[in-house]
């Protein structure tokens, strides 16, 4: 028994000792080394295939992205695998570190495994055969039945997968051709899918009509259904959840890294469709969604024909960018009755509706039961039927850049970002996520899995979102350390 004993206090010591030793070293060593075991662990114990889901329960046994998964499905769609993917990458050009740009590869190899034909990605990439064959992958065989072969903007999914595959080609100095090929080709799908009006639809598989008239303007429906109707809302123009803002913020950003001037021409193309898309009178705002004689539509079955309270702002900020950009200033001629007609509509508590009834501006909101109603009693949980306004931010930012001149405009766009400097707070953020890495080199934290069912007793998690912050900030520390 003493010599037990003996023995558990040999080893209570030298893991004091450990202890002692790891945290006499000098920080941005702590920070280097906690990176290393991170980014070991999530590449190499976390990954599968390649690729990542939302969240995972600590032991890893659990997964799920916008829905359960297992370790034959990982999620595209943010914060998945070009979330996690772009962190590598970023982390990589800060420290010059090979395991990262490795970890990156690795993530940039499995959305080759998911690429559509049509030329851009989905929510999810599937990899168990059973379920691999409905879709029509790039990198497979030909398909005896007509597979899936749709590409999607909705929640950022085909534009945060180019953001990473172009930033890891550039990282890769343009030498990994199934790397750079993939790119180039997605970026293809992306301009072909244009409609002559500048706008994109939501998803395609096929290149846009080129019959499309391009020159219609946003009018009102003379009547418009008040149930559902259903149908295929995915084919017309789509502002929801930024689809489009997105899709224009990537195109620039493919323009500046392979200084391809269509790249630049499409996303003001894209600026051009979102000022005809501006509604006339008494509301000049925008919608969710337009059809191709440019009304608003009926999407998901809680997504009426409506001015948007959110949409609306997000094409504000991209309208500001794009001046920015160009110096146009007719990217900012749409925006003052913009901003006036949305401060007036906000909400007694300071809000924006999602939704706006065409023509007489009464909010419109559903009931569990998805009844159209004026009534915000009894709103469905999985959607948010209010969003935030920003209207002051934006003006804020409107009369700024509406006062630069010529010269301020051009040094804006060539202004790069700040580079990161040592301070007492980032020391202290860096200690804590260092701190709070396990044994593995997992960042565990208090929270639950949504799609396991309420019965689901997982109480600790692991989050991409929370592990590419935090290689964020490692990577940012010792960048700025370097210095």
């Amino acid at each position: 028994m003493r010599a037990l004993r003996a023995g558990m206090a040999a080893v209570i010591a030298a893991l004091f000792g450990s202890v002692v030793a790891a945290a006499d070293k000098p920080l941005p060593e702590q920070a280097a080394n906690a990176l290393k075991r991170a980014v070991d662990f999530y590449a190499g114990s976390v990954a599968a295939h390649g690729g990542y889901v939302y969240r995972y329960s600590a032991d890893l046994v659990k997964r799920e992205g916008e829905g359960k998964t297992d370790v034959d499905t990982v999620w595209v769609q943010p914060p998945g695998t070009p979330s996690v993917g772009l962190a590598y990458v970023e982390a990589y050009e800060r420290t010059g570190e090979k395991y990262l740009l490795d970890a990156a590869l690795a993530a940039g190899e499995c959305l080759l495994q998911g690429q559509y034909k049509s030329g851009g990605w989905n929510a999810s990439i599937e990899f168990a055969p059973e379920q691999r064959v409905r879709h029509d992958y790039r990198v497979d065989t030909e398909k005896k039945k007509r597979p899936r072969n749709h590409t999607s903007f909705d929640d950022d999914k085909t534009q945060s997968a180019l953001r990473f595959m172009m930033r890891l080609d550039q990282a890769l100095g343009f030498k990994n051709e199934r790397i750079h090929e993939a790119t180039k080709f997605a970026l293809e799908g992306v301009l072909k899918a244009q409609f002559p009006s500048g706008g994109w639809a939501q998803v395609y598989d096929v290149p846009s009509d080129a019959g499309q008239q391009p020159d219609l303007t946003a009018n009102y429906p003379d009547d418009w259904p008040r149930k559902y109707p259903g149908g295929d809302y995915w084919v017309f123009f789509t502002l929801n959840d930024n689809a489009m803002a997105d899709t224009i913020e990537m195109l620039l950003m493919a323009e500046k890294i392979y200084r391809e001037p269509r790249y630049r021409q499409a996303a003001l193309r894209g600026g051009e469709f979102l000022l005809a898309a501006q509604m006339p009178e008494p509301q000049p705002a925008w919608a969710q969604q337009y059809t191709f004689d440019m009304q608003p539509v009926w999407a998901r079955k809680f997504e009426p024909p409506a001015i948007s309270g959110g949409e609306s702002q997000g094409v504000i900020a991209t309208l500001m960018l794009l001046y920015v950009e160009t110096g146009d200033r007719k990217f900012l001629e749409p925006i003052p009755r913009a901003l006036d007609y949305l401060r007036n509509s906000q909400l007694a508590d300071g809000q924006l509706a999602r939704f706006y009834e065409l023509k007489t501006n009464k909010p419109l909101y559903f009931t569990k039961t998805y009844e159209l109603v004026y009534d915000d009693s009894d709103l469905p949980t999985h959607y948010g039927f209010k969003v935030s306004s920003k209207v002051d931010q934006l003006s804020r930012k409107f009369d700024e850049l509406s006062k630069l001149s010529a010269d301020d405009l051009a040094k804006r766009r060539e202004r790069k970002p700040e580079p990161p400097r040592v301070t007492n707070s980032l020391e202290e953020e860096v200690r804590s996520v260092i701190a709070a890495l396990d044994d593995r080199g997992a960042w565990v934290e208090d929270g639950k899995l949504r799609y396991h069912g309420k019965r689901d007793d997982t109480m600790r998690i692991i989050e991409s979102s929370t592990f590419a912050e935090n290689i964020d900030l490692l990577s940012q520390y010792l960048a700025a350390a370097k210095q």
